[in-house]
């Protein structure tokens, strides 16, 4: 199986000679708190060897329960928030038909997300969307309290219960939740619902590879062993063993660390595939939610090009230099088109006449590399050979090894999300829950 590869010299050219080796040590060091589980954390460092931990029992589990969601349903909807879903719309988006959603065949069930927003809108139009579906439901949350999540849960369950029949609904919803407690739990083993565990040791926006991202992904019809078996690979590819000069993740993350460390603040994802949108979504929240804190950490942006160099490429151009660029790179298009004829050629574009269109898109690709270049811009490359669920297990793996090293180089717990309860006290204060009634009054004063 063909590996991922990783392009630095564009981004290093930019630092003074020897930087990025300077940072060996620190990346090691940062490896071995990581497999020791001597760092800031510790207690949610799951992740780190999941892929290889993965038995043939549990992924033969998984795919007998997408089976019968299969087999019973014509929509799937996952509900969650976060780590809980941007992990299984990345994977689906970047394997699935950009349109199979629009013009299904009946092959594989139409998967939906949802519980991921509050708005009345987009329930109440998710609502008609399912009337007259045979839908079924993958509720993943640990707490079963998630304000977003719950809601979606309650209103589609009450749905699938009055459209399918109570008895039927109970064989097509599943929960993904924690082992012994919480709302979500309960309510599971009260109906009999099937349900997964999410690990204790294993925080959301690194859950892609447990239950909480393999279950929608199998039940999208896609091959989780194959999913497993990439990531498996990369985390031996990036175990701390593997030299420095020839480790992706340590190379990745002392290069970030380094550009960081020189006034570049904010990296932006770039892809020339539309599949890859979602995966972006999904790294923004790895990153994001990893590194932002303590008054640290590198802004993760994400654009798709080409369509953005003719909204946001003046800014990456010709913007403040504060920026450096990662650019996903697939080698080799699943699909083969060619460039057309055109009798009067009022466009001019003859010249491309019988090319395939994705060499067309790797000029597109290397032209706006060396233009960004030129305008100052540190571009690092990643070049996968092809989307397959080989290729996307490496990637995923190779983003969340490189995310725990990175975070802990810059100084700060990756496995921690402080700022993220603030605004939810807020809310639940405004909205006048029982037991905030000290943070309501304050809220009213301060307004």
């Amino acid at each position: 199986m063909k590996m991922i590869t990783l392009e630095t010299s564009k981004a290093a050219q930019f630092l003074p000679a020897g930087t990025i080796e300077a940072f060996e040590p620190q990346v090691k060091a940062a490896q071995k708190a990581l497999e020791e589980a001597t760092c800031a954390g510790n207690d949610y460092l799951g992740w780190l060897h999941l892929p290889s931990s993965i038995t043939e029992e549990h992924l033969a589990d998984l795919q007998a329960c997408a089976q019968t969601l299969r087999e019973h349903c014509d929509t799937i909807v996952v509900a969650g928030i976060g780590g809980s879903y941007l992990g299984a719309r990345a994977v689906i988006e970047a394997l699935g038909n950009s349109f199979e959603w629009l013009a299904n065949d009946g092959s594989n069930p139409i998967i939906l997300f949802a519980g991921n927003n509050i708005s009345e809108d987009y329930l109440a139009e998710l609502q008609a969307y399912l009337q007259n579906r045979k839908f079924g439901i993958i509720n993943i949350s640990k707490s079963g309290t998630t304000t977003e999540t719950a809601l979606a849960f309650r209103l589609l369950r009450k749905q699938c219960e009055e459209q399918r029949g109570v008895e039927t609904a109970r064989k097509v919803i599943v929960a993904i939740t924690d082992a012994k407690r919480g709302a979500a739990r309960i309510t599971a083993d009260k109906e009999g619902y099937k349900s997964f565990i999410i690990p204790d040791n294993v925080g959301g926006r690194f859950s892609v590879l447990s239950p909480v991202g393999l279950l929608p992904i199998a039940c999208a019809g896609f091959d989780i062993t194959k999913l497993v078996q990439g990531a498996a690979d990369m985390e031996r590819a990036s175990a701390p063993e593997v030299p420095f000069a020839e480790n992706l993740v340590e190379q990745y993350a002392a290069l970030r660390n380094a550009l960081y460390n020189a006034g570049k603040k904010i990296e932006i994802l770039a892809n020339f595939q539309p599949k890859l949108h979602s995966m972006n979504e999904w790294w923004k929240q790895l990153y994001g939610e990893s590194e932002g804190k303590n008054g640290k950490g590198i802004f993760p942006a994400a654009v798709d090009l080409t369509t953005d160099l003719h909204s946001m490429g003046q800014w990456i151009q010709d913007g403040e230099r504060t920026i450096f660029e990662t650019v996903i790179s697939v080698a080799e298009a699943r699909h083969t088109v060619l460039f057309p004829h055109d009798e009067e050629n009022l466009d001019g574009l003859n010249f491309l006449e019988g090319r395939r269109v994705d060499a067309v898109n790797k000029m597109a690709e290397l032209g706006t590399q060396l233009a960004h270049i030129d305008g100052g811009v540190p571009n690092i490359r990643i070049v996968l050979p092809r989307l397959d669920e080989h290729t996307i297990g490496q990637l995923i793996y190779f983003f969340e090894r490189a995310c725990g090293v990175s975070g802990l180089v810059l100084g700060v717990n990756p496995f921690d999300q402080p700022g993220v309860e603030d605004y939810k006290r807020n809310m639940f204060a405004l909205l006048g829950k029982p037991g905030y009634e000290a943070q309501s009054e304050a809220i009213k004063a301060r307004l």
